[in-house]
C-alpha cells in the first residue's frame, strides 16, 4: 500500500494483517481522490474507522491543512501513528483511539472533508452518518466506503444528502454533500 500522489507520494504505508483488516483497495483510493480532486487543499479532513489511515494520509499528502484519525482498535492506531511518522506529518495530525460514536459525541471540530470505512454490514454506516453529518461544515462532502450489501440512507441531516454512489465489484462509495452557507 503506497501513497498515490503529492509531497509523499510513493510512501509505503503498513498495516494490519488479519482477518478483521481490510484495507481500501489502490483502485477505490484512486476513484474517491478523483471525486474530490479539487476539495482537498487546505481542508480539515476526518478518516473515521482510520485502519491505517491511508485515506488521512492521501488527503495529507494532496495538501489537506489537517488530518484527525479515530479508531476503537489500539493496533490500529498504532499503525496510524508509525505511516504518519513515515510520512512526516505528526504535526498536522491526531490521533484518537475511542469508538466513532463517543469522538462525535465530544468533539467541538468540525471538517471539511471525511472517511468512513467501518467493518462491513454491522450498521456502523446507517449510525455514523447522521452524528457525522452536524461535525462538517456547509459545502463539505463525505465518502463512505461499504458493501454492496448496504443501503445508506439518504438524507442524514445538517443539510447533507446523497448525491452518489459508485460501484467497484463489491465495494460501493458513496459521496455525501452539504449544502452551502446563505
Amino acid at each position: 500500500m503506497r501513497v498515490i500522489t503529492g509531497t509523499a507520494r510513493g510512501r509505503r504505508l503498513i498495516t494490519r494483517e488479519g482477518e478483521d483488516v481490510r484495507p481500501t483497495s489502490d483502485r477505490v483510493k484512486e476513484a474517491a481522490f478523483s471525486i474530490i480532486q479539487f476539495e482537498v487543499e487546505g481542508r480539515k479532513v476526518l478518516d473515521l474507522f482510520a485502519g491505517s489511515g491511508q485515506m488521512g494520509i492521501e488527503a495529507l499528502s494532496r495538501g489537506a491543512a489537517s488530518a484527525v484519525f479515530v479508531d476503537q482498535s489500539a493496533k490500529s492506531v498504532e499503525v496510524v501513528r508509525k505511516n504518519l511518522e513515515t510520512v512526516g506529518f505528526e504535526g498536522k495530525a491526531q490521533v484518537f483511539t475511542t469508538g466513532y460514536d463517543a469522538f462525535l459525541l465530544s468533539t467541538a471540530d468540525r471538517f471539511d472533508l471525511a472517511f468512513l470505512d467501518p467493518p462491513y454490514e454491522k450498521g456502523f454506516v446507517e449510525k455514523a452518518l447522521p452524528l457525522l453529518a452536524p461535525k462538517m461544515n456547509p459545502g463539505g462532502v463525505i465518502l463512505c466506503e461499504h458493501s454492496e450489501r448496504e443501503n445508506p440512507p439518504g438524507e442524514i441531516g445538517g443539510g447533507f444528502a446523497l448525491i452518489r454512489t459508485y460501484r467497484y465489484g463489491k465495494i460501493r462509495l458513496s459521496v455525501y454533500r452539504g449544502g452551502t452557507e446563505d
